[in-house]
């Protein structure tokens, strides 16, 4: 008996040891691949404060304090924009009814698959002078020449405000929305007892619950907003990312470019503080009996109701429906000119590079998430942090913090290689593909970490156990069981990143191969020499695809808080009879 225990108890011994070296094996790994992910900013740093230059006071004497304010406008502007229109329609949609509401909960998000450039190339067409609209006002009213009229200049800060608040809003409304369905359905019943309106609900009862999840979507549609450049670059607002590009690539200064990122990474650390602090001391709880609740929602009629439609249709139709219309029309016009073997070139090369750092990204969040999962810790908090921090980095910051390191890289290996063998390799990271996708894998790690870590979580702890005690590594439990479970999550990352990868425009832009295009590039080429009947084509493919992960945002809707209540409803039915 003694001696079976004995066996036993070494046999357990062997497997705790081993289960042990292999969550150290992930902890080692996580801390890996975060600080390949921290390697850009830490770059951007040592360039910015390392240089005996004396660019930076020239840059504060000069056109930083341009730069700054150009930011500060347009920061400002969008955020006001976001803001109005995503709270608003999140309101609309989830307590207020009214003809077309289901229809409009995810026709709201179609805007998301619009990136802001193309926007601006749309409408730039669309409003110009020798535009549709101009050009119908022109015919009605008999004007013969732009000085008989005025109209607003669509290139302008203005201009970029408006249709970039159409195209980020979105962040905001999903946000708020998913909010707004959660409050405490017992809070809005005392304030109508207390003989509040909708209105007097709405700011003392919905605003303040949810302005933790407006906080977020701001945070976000401001840092998409830092990071713009084909939208900024088109209509010539001169904001700090067109300065990186202006110091670094037209000045052949890269401290100065430097110096203006960290600048850049001031204002999203600025961002995220700020959202944090609007977040602090904001926590709503609800008992489980008012979740079970239904929303008490406002049935509008008359005036009312016009205006709720009005208010809805506008940001669909302002930021998708008419930019694809124009671009649709323009497809049609420029086909023979645009559907050519380079085209397809292109399209095959942003396939390519965002499948391959999708998939890479998806992996690496795995393998940080799931070592999170096995050993916790706040060392491997931390390294999740670390690891996300480049969906925080504007393009622009990213690729300065990418070049440098690989073309030393290089550099170096080239040098050893002639002395020791007299060969010379070249570039064989920096102004290669290896870059791009090193680029977009660090830029976009974040979404993946994101998913594969909520999806993670609803796999119960159980599962580990059970899978320890038959034998099974961590790996192989991973594989076996966790991954079918998780597999839709996992789906969801890989296009969520895949279309992020493929709308990328300042990293792509500085990060890239000569002679070497995708659809983002090819598109931003052909605006920039005002061709926009042959960028059509491209802008369209970029949305087509985009509306991927549209798609699958609006199957996340359905499970709102209705559908949650009449499962838990059905489940409570079915104990009952059993």
């Amino acid at each position: 008996m003694i001696g079976v225990m004995g066996e036993i108890t070494a046999e357990s011994l062997s497997k705790i040891r081993r289960i042990s070296f292999l969550i150290d094996r992930w902890t080692m790994s996580s801390m890996l691949l975060a600080g390949f992910v921290a390697l850009p900013v830490l770059t951007v740093f040592a360039l910015a404060f390392g240089s005996t230059s004396d660019i930076w006071q020239h840059l504060l004497s000069t056109s930083l304090p341009h730069y700054l304010r150009n930011t500060l406008y347009l920061m400002a502007g969008v955020g006001v924009a976001v803001c109005v229109l995503g709270i608003s329609t999140a309101w609309l949609v989830t307590m207020c009814r009214f003809p077309g509401r289901k229809v409009f909960e995810w026709l709201l998000l179609l805007p998301l698959a619009m990136p802001a450039y193309v926007i601006a190339y749309a409408y730039t067409d669309f409003l110009e002078y020798a535009g549709v609209v101009q050009g119908l006002l022109r015919d009605l009213f008999g004007w013969q020449s732009a000085r008989d009229y005025w109209f607003p200049e669509v290139r302008s800060l203005g201009g970029a405000i408006v249709f970039m608040g159409f195209v980020l809003y979105p962040y905001v409304y999903l946000l708020t929305r998913t909010a707004f369905l959660e409050q405490s359905v017992n809070m809005i019943e005392v304030s109508r007892v207390l003989g509040r309106g909708a209105w007097g609900t709405f700011f003392s009862v919905s605003l303040p619950s949810a302005r933790p999840a407006i906080a977020v979507g701001l945070a976000l549609a401001l840092m998409e907003t830092l990071n713009d450049f084909g939208t900024v670059d088109y209509f010539a607002v001169e904001t700090l990312t067109v300065g990186v590009f202006d110091v670094w690539l037209g000045m052949g200064n890269l401290a100065g470019g430097a110096q203006i990122a960290v600048v850049m990474m001031l204002f999203v650390v600025a961002l995220i503080t700020l959202e944090h602090i609007s977040r602090r001391h904001q926590r709503y709880y609800q008992p489980a009996s008012s979740r079970l609740k239904t929303l008490p929602t406002y049935r509008l009629v008359g005036w009312k109701r016009i205006a709720a439609i009005g208010v809805c249709v506008t940001p669909v139709l302002c930021g998708f429906l008419v930019p694809v219309l124009v671009l649709g029309e323009l497809t049609w016009a420029y086909f023979d000119e645009s559907w050519t073997p380079e085209f397809r070139t292109y399209v095959f090369n942003s396939c390519l590079l965002s499948g391959v750092a999708a998939l890479i990204a998806l992996l690496v969040a795995i393998v940080i998430a799931y070592g999170r999962r096995l050993q916790g810790g706040r060392l491997l908090m931390f390294a999740a942090r670390i690891a996300s921090l480049g969906y925080a980095l504007p393009g622009a910051v990213l690729a300065v913090g990418i070049i440098v390191p690989f073309a030393a890289f290089d550099n170096a290996f080239d040098a050893w290689m002639r002395a020791h063998l007299g060969i010379s390799t070249g570039l064989i990271l920096s102004g290669t593909v290896t870059a791009v996708v090193f680029g977009y894998v660090v830029r976009f790690l974040a979404i993946a970490l994101g998913q594969v870590e909520a999806s993670l979580e609803k796999v119960s702890p159980s599962m580990d156990m059970a899978a320890r005690t038959l034998g099974y590594r961590a790996g192989e439990t991973f594989v076996r069981y966790h991954a079918p479970l998780i597999r839709g999550g996992l789906f969801t990352a890989l296009m969520i990143v895949f279309v992020d990868c493929m709308k990328e425009l300042p990293a792509t832009l500085i990060l890239r191969p000569f002679n070497f295009d995708t659809l983002a590039t090819h598109v931003y080429e052909f605006a920039s020499d005002e061709m926009l009947g042959e960028a059509a084509l491209g802008s369209l493919t970029i949305v087509t695809v985009g509306l991927v992960p549209v798609l699958l945002l609006t199957r996340m809707i359905s499970n709102s808080r209705e559908h949650r209540i009449q499962r838990t409803k059905r489940f409570q039915i079915s104990e009952a009879t059993t």
